[in-house]
């Protein structure tokens, strides 16, 4: 255990050192909120938003964007650098073994989405009133679904990449389609019907957050599909997983 918190706050250390990540992964959720938000027509209410603000309706779209620049850009590429330079390998050789490493820097990639949401949240309410989830259960489950099925997406794209520049490539296709259909791109409602259907289910499952955050308990089979992507997808990266 001891070994395990030495490298968790080693591998915190890196995430902080690192401006570029720790700007777009952990700041630029809240910042893009506040941005928006300082435009005068965004926030007035609008019957496309049924009576709510642009803002209020788009604050949950962007915890997409929270959960995702970490755990399909970050997280793939570090784990996948690491075994190409050798790191995994090498820590086979030492009493601490290497999957200690990975759940290290698990740990510090699931914190930092948690406190890029906990930014958009707060800034949100403290600056422009934007209403706190009304259905709290509700989001909490649809919130750690969607999360566990994004991070095991991007444990995949870790464990089948060969290299950190190839971990980069896959995790951006994989981070573009789950912004799109998360409505970071375009808001949901300016979509076509067919794919905001798709991105009912498309990790972390935005309409669940919408849901949940607007005051309705979320849809039992999005969350049960959240679900059994982070199982099925994790239990495939743990197979084909390779150390060297």
């Amino acid at each position: 255990m001891r070994s395990f918190m030495k490298l968790t706050r080693t591998e915190g250390r890196l995430l902080l050192r690192d401006p570029m990540t720790l700007f777009i992964g952990l700041l630029m959720p809240a910042v893009l909120l506040l941005g928006l938000g300082a435009v005068p027509l965004l926030r007035e209410t609008s019957e496309d938003f049924g009576g709510a603000r642009f803002i209020d309706y788009y604050a949950p779209s962007l915890l997409v964007m929270a959960v995702s620049v970490i755990g399909l850009t970050n997280l793939p590429s570090v784990v996948a650098t690491y075994r190409e330079r050798g790191i995994l390998r090498r820590m086979r050789t030492t009493p601490v073994h290497p999957a200690s490493l990975l759940a290290a820097q698990l740990t510090v990639s699931l914190l930092a989405s948690l406190v890029s949401a906990l930014l958009i949240v707060v800034a949100g309410s403290l600056v422009y009133d934007v209403p706190l989830p009304e259905h709290p259960l509700g989001f909490a489950i649809a919130f750690v679904l969607g999360m566990a099925a994004v991070y095991a997406i991007g444990l995949l794209v870790a464990a089948l990449a060969p290299n950190g520049r190839a971990a980069t490539g896959m995790a951006m296709v994989l981070f573009m389609a789950v912004m799109f259909f998360g409505g970071v791109y375009l808001p949901r409602f300016m979509l076509p019907e067919v794919i905001v259907t798709i991105g009912d289910y498309v990790p972390p499952g935005v309409q669940t957050l919408l849901d949940s955050w607007n005051g309705t308990a979320p849809s039992a089979l999005p969350l049960v599909m959240m679900g059994a992507t982070a199982l099925a997808f994790g239990m495939l990266s743990a197979r084909v997983f390779k150390w060297e």
